[in-house]
């Protein structure tokens, strides 16, 4: 049923006393408050969007009695941490957190207008004070009756931080303690004017089916190493009239994680590449080019440290600097991530730099290299799992030589269901995609590498292209060597050992870190292999490609190395390169 249409009182930017979510977002982008430029746009949105409220195109308006609502009610809490009790005073950017997600409304409705919202600030700034004052309000303070508040996290210790931030601000007031039914042992809380539940969860789905969340909080979403919980807690909101899904965090390590796609959806939303108008984003970063060492620049990732009187938080932040970049290693890049909110990989064993990786994605597809020569890698599986190949193809800027790959992988169709869940990879999409092909005989079991040959040929003959050598993993290769004979070149048997392969492997890990490396940016499915590699340890001082687990795909990655074993070099081989090469199986 549709809310009646209510009255609202709107934000007037001509007031002299403003709310202190518009004023928060003025002070910012006039420089009265250190910001990043992420943090500037997430402003500019505001004030952008109170103008557009004007205009009966735009359906939302901002509720200024909705934002004083939270935030006064956040004021009446108190905090029982530390020496003796206070009262808790937000800080501006809590205030303009908490105020915006509660008081953009649909003009007609009143209905709230954020469903979700992506927060990530540096650590030990509040976020999850800011979680557990929503959770105590959606508990028993809005009108919806008997659902359900999940707070969720990759393990329940995690999941449980916000929800005893929600206990300390119950159990320090005996008129909350009145309102709501505290079941630690069970990790839940029963809120008895509305009968409502709050619960901590971690790890099980199927614990969450079927649930309906007027609230959620996600608690170091980069902690997450899939979106499995994330979707299925967003799934279960699908027919909510009115839900938020909250996410707090800092950055992570993991450049192509789940959380990491989120932040780089959100910051879409900012710079307004994507168009999201349900989606609150506040992300407090450095810009780009800030110097790391100046102190007045860390303001921007820990917004609080602006509002510490005495300064000694900041001096501890300095020694921790200090001490991380004399250190270095593990300890520099904890610190860059945890404090000053940077996403930075780290990784003893992982293969490539995936920043590096990111860098080199472009909009170039095959149609840029119609008639060119190529050279083909071909890595093929066992039976049912991934078979991959690999066009590679180079040239010279000012003696600098230049790669690009194409890469295109075949799938049994009978694999596909097995493969999404045990890889927990969207395979359906890729192949939407056209990034991956179904083969379908032998009952859609086994690869058919007829399907492989025909992808080939059509794809040389729809470009032009001129095929100079194929490089092939020997491997399961024996069924179709007489059909290579066919495409009239040189057909390579690779040896798969590490003093084969360290070259290759090495090779185009320094070529991406150059930036010589070029490939299609839509290619998610390479970029998703390459994420998998690792490097064995080495053997002899040599090094090849290795995975993390048994269902880390690396196929794409491996065609493309044995077809960059001979790219890599300046001349053709020769016929005979097999016995050339022969000494390298010795290894």
């Amino acid at each position: 049923m549709r809310k009646k249409k209510r009255k609202i009182n709107l934000v007037n930017l001509a007031v002299v006393q403003m709310d202190r979510v518009t004023q928060y977002a003025k002070d910012v982008l006039e420089d009265k408050i250190i910001a990043g430029n992420s943090v500037k746009l997430a402003c500019k949105r505001h004030l952008n969007d109170i103008r557009r409220s004007k205009n009966s195109e735009f359906k939302y308006c901002f509720d200024i009695d909705r934002a004083n609502k939270i935030i006064d009610f956040a004021e009446t809490l108190i905090l029982i941490e530390g020496v003796k009790e206070r009262p808790l005073k937000l800080y501006p950017w809590q205030s303009f957190i908490l105020g915006s997600l509660l008081g953009w409304v649909h003009k007609d409705t009143g209905i709230r207008r954020y469903r979700e919202s992506y927060v990530q600030v540096g650590r030990q700034q509040g976020k999850s004070l800011l979680s557990g004052i929503l959770t105590t309000y959606f508990g028993n303070f809005i009108d919806y009756k008997r659902g359900l508040i999940l707070l969720f996290a990759v393990d329940l210790k995690q999941a449980k931080i916000v929800f005893k931030e929600a206990v300390k601000f119950i159990e320090s007031d005996n008129d909350l303690e009145e309102l709501f039914n505290i079941k630690d042992y069970k990790s839940e809380i029963e809120c008895n004017l509305t009968n409502n539940l709050i619960r901590a969860i971690s790890k099980n789905p199927k614990a969450m089916d079927g649930f309906r969340c007027v609230f959620a909080s996600a608690d170091e979403l980069h902690n997450h190493k899939n979106g499995d919980l994330y979707n299925l807690v967003k799934d279960g909101q699908a027919d909510l009239e009115e839900c938020l899904l909250n996410t707090i965090t800092t950055a992570g390590f993991n450049i192509d994680g789940f959380c990491h796609r989120k932040y780089k959806y959100c910051k879409d939303i900012l710079n307004k590449i994507v168009t999201n108008e349900e989606y609150f984003v506040y992300i407090a970063e450095l810009d780009e080019d800030d110097d790391l060492s100046d102190i007045n620049n860390w303001y921007k990732t820990k917004p609080c440290l602006e509002y510490d009187p005495t300064g000694k938080k900041i001096k501890v932040l300095q020694n921790s600097f200090d001490e991380a970049q004399k250190i270095g290693g593990k300890q520099w890049n904890n610190f860059l991530t945890k404090h000053l909110n940077m996403w930075v990989e780290f990784s003893e064993t992982k293969y490539m730099n995936m920043t590096a990786w990111h860098k080199c994605g472009t909009n170039k597809t095959l149609e840029d290299f119609r008639g060119q020569d190529f050279i083909l890698g071909m890595d093929l599986s066992s039976g049912g799992d991934l078979t991959s190949v690999t066009f590679e193809f180079t040239w010279f800027e000012e003696d600098e030589k230049k790669y690009f790959v194409h890469h295109h992988s075949f799938i049994p169709k009978m694999r596909i269901q097995e493969h999404e869940q045990t890889d927990n990879a969207p395979y359906r999409q890729w192949i939407k995609d056209g990034l991956l092909t179904i083969t379908t005989a032998s009952g859609g079991i086994k690869t058919d590498y007829r399907e492989v040959f025909r992808y080939i040929k059509e794809t040389i003959k729809q470009y032009d292209l001129k095929l100079q050598m194929i490089c092939y993993d020997q491997h399961n290769a024996s069924a179709f060597l007489a059909d290579l004979d066919e495409f009239g070149v040189d057909c390579i048997d690779i040896y798969q050992n590490s003093k084969s392969l360290n070259d290759p492997v090495m090779d185009i890990r320094y070529s991406v870190e150059a930036e010589n490396v070029e490939y299609n940016k839509n290619d998610e499915l390479l970029t998703w292999a390459m994420n998998n590699c690792e490097l064995t340890k080495p053997r002899n001082g040599y090094v090849m490609l290795d995975k993390n687990s048994r269902f880390d795909r690396i196929d794409p990655v491996a065609s493309w190395v044995d077809a960059h074993k001979f790219s890599m070099r300046n001349e053709k081989p020769k016929v005979d390169i097999n016995e050339a090469i022969n000494d390298e199986w010795t290894l």
